[in-house]
């Protein structure tokens, strides 16, 4: 008796080892890589803790936003990236206006809001009639709104919207430069309150923005809208019968997260001390998704755990690939590709394994409703 409960026991721990593996896959394959990468690109601890905490303060607020929409079961919101161009016409503003520092951003994120929510409410709708589709879809409203983006920053910017300022139009007399200079801003945040520790850089006021930010979902997660949230995220159509608004919470559920990432993308840019205007914002949805995914998240479940895991491993791995390419292979650019191919690799195989997931629940699902249809004939 005692070896079959004994064989028993193994078998559960067998399982749920498995169960482990199988559901942290991605960021046990990011540890190993980051812990054979490390050692092999000579940087220094204090090196590479600067450039994560750096990291850290500058990605986290915008890899936050992308909690709220996947609560309310719409997935990974890739039209955060409308979010970050409503950031980015601020700041031309803010940076026109020569008004810098800590009041530029406050200003920048101000007029960043009615931006964030014109683009939020037409994303929302937008996805309200694909339901089920909605990250392909707001993939493809990131590519059109990039193109508005495009013909208001180079051709209305000057005759249409006035900008005064020379040295941020090109010398045709209308249209923004393709470098915008936030020198005046750069770190103005980070550096109002930083403490070292160790030779490491601590942001203390971005930290503290960042830790509000995540008290604040955990706050909002227990209101009635964020119950309604959950509820939609679950099943939409038991929500409904609930007499919960499903296309109103969904679209309240963009908004929010567009606006946050607006928030996010002017916090990104003052770290970074200039503003790529017609690139800064190509590649901010995919990073911030590839790392929400490298720290364990999933299409339908994400926490703030995730957030700060990803931000750590899929960074860390930025910052020594390219150095660890060249030792082991002499080729700069082969740690370039590494990185680049892990980004999109990484999103490709939290989505097959996501669809994996859902097809063996449903097929389990399957099974269980035959059994009983069977033992009600029989």
């Amino acid at each position: 008796m005692s070896n079959v409960t004994q064989t028993a026991k193994s078998r559960g721990v067998g399982k749920s080892i498995g169960s482990f593996l199988g559901n942290n896959s991605v960021p046990i394959m990011f540890i190993l890589i980051c812990a054979v990468c490390i050692p092999v690109s000579g940087f220094s601890v204090p090196y590479l803790l600067n450039e994560i905490m750096s990291r850290l303060g500058r990605n986290a607020f915008l890899i936050l936003s992308l909690l709220i929409p996947i609560m309310a079961g719409m997935g990974l919101n890739f039209g955060m990236t409308l979010g970050a161009m409503a950031g980015e016409i601020a700041l031309i503003f803010v940076s026109d206006w020569q008004i810098w520092g800590i009041p530029g951003m406050v200003l920048a994120m101000i007029l960043s809001i009615p931006f964030s929510v014109l683009l939020g409410l037409f994303c929302g709708k937008i996805l309200n009639m694909a339901k089920g589709r909605e990250m392909i879809t707001s993939y493809i409203i990131s590519f059109f709104i990039n193109g508005v983006y495009q013909l208001v920053v180079l051709y209305m910017m000057g005759p249409i919207i006035p900008i005064s300022h020379s040295s941020i139009k090109l010398p045709r007399g209308y249209g923004i430069r393709n470098t915008v200079s936030l020198l005046n801003m750069r770190q103005s945040l980070d550096n109002a309150v930083a403490i070292h520790v160790w030779g490491v850089k601590i942001p203390v006021i971005t930290l503290l923005i960042i830790a509000a930010m995540c008290v604040m979902i955990i706050w909002f997660r227990r209101t009635k809208l964020g119950q309604d949230m959950r509820a939609v995220g679950q099943d939409m159509q038991v929500a409904k019968d609930a007499g919960i608004n499903v296309e109103r919470t969904r679209i309240i559920s963009i908004v929010i997260s567009t606006v946050l990432a607006g928030f996010g993308m002017i916090i990104y840019l003052q770290n970074m001390g200039n503003l790529s205007t017609y690139s800064s914002h190509s590649q901010v949805g995919m990073f911030c998704i590839a790392a929400l995914l490298v720290g364990g998240a999933s299409i339908d479940k994400a926490g703030i755990g995730n957030v700060f895991l990803g931000v750590i491993l899929f960074h860390t791995m930025f910052i020594v690939a390219p150095s660890a390419g060249t030792k082991l292979t002499g080729d700069s650019m082969i740690g370039e590709y590494f990185r680049v191919f892990a980004s999109y690799g990484v999103i490709t195989v939290a989505l097959v394994m996501y669809e994996t997931k859902k097809r063996r629940a449903k097929a389990g699902m399957g099974r269980q409703l035959q059994a009983e249809q069977e033992a009600m004939k029989g």
